[in-house]
């Protein structure tokens, strides 16, 4: 009797190379999706992040694509040009206002290069590792933004109009905080030593431990009671 090989749903991943994206990825290839990764070389001022996602990609044995977008030609965040980071900041200092780090509609930007590919493959599944507890203020991470922008998908493409394969957009660590996130990933096999986080990282890669993203990520792993992996400067 021949064997019957049932395909696997594929699904577009956003990752990133840091904590949450790689979680997410593990959290896709665990409910049992074919994982088409993809990442953005956006005129960020690092690129180890980059790195580490060819790293997390590679040992997950998912489809890795990076796209080129020049984001630093617009402008407006301390992630594309010379305007320092923020650092040493409250929690509640990050949730007053967006901060510095914010990257002018980087998810819209993201979330529609991810709906062109899926809508390429053939996918109708899309994973962002947003989250609307332990974050940095961001508009573009909470629920009301990823309900409406899949609104808008489905009004706006061939799929979601004539195709009838409607996109859903997953944002599985949405309401969970950084220690809870760690914890899942962990009993899902998630190496966080591969992942980074850091907005501001020295020359070679290590961790500043002051700016939003490394002090929330600390504070994951230690609320978590887990051995935090990251290497930060001196």
């Amino acid at each position: 009797m021949i064997p019957i090989t049932i395909a696997k749903k594929k699904a577009v991943i956003l990752l990133s190379g840091g904590l949450d994206s790689t979680t997410v990825l593990a959290i896709a290839q665990a409910q049992g999706y074919l994982c088409h990764c993809l990442s953005f070389s956006y005129g960020q001022r690092q690129e180890i992040e980059l790195t580490r996602a060819r790293e997390i990609a590679a040992r997950a044995g998912a489809f890795h694509l990076v796209l080129n977008l020049d984001l630093a030609k617009i402008g407006g965040s301390a992630l594309t040009t010379d305007q320092a980071v923020p650092k040493h900041r409250s929690l509640a200092e990050m949730g007053e206002m967006i901060p510095a780090t914010y990257v002018p509609v980087r998810n819209i930007i993201f979330l529609s290069h991810a709906a062109a590919w899926a809508e390429v493959l053939g996918a109708q599944d899309i994973f962002i590792g947003i989250n609307a507890l332990d974050y940095s203020g961001y508009p573009d991470c909470r629920p009301e933004f990823i309900a409406a922008f899949a609104t808008m998908l489905n009004l706006g493409t061939k799929a979601g109009t004539e195709g009838g394969r409607p996109f859903t957009i997953h944002s599985p660590l949405l309401y969970l905080n950084k220690a809870e996130i760690i914890r899942q990933g962990l009993e899902l096999g998630v190496d966080y030593g591969l992942t980074h986080s850091c907005y501001d990282p020295a020359a070679q890669g290590q961790a500043c431990g002051a700016c939003d993203s490394c002090l929330l990520r600390a504070k994951g792993f230690r609320e978590a009671g887990v051995l935090d992996p990251t290497t930060y400067q001196e």
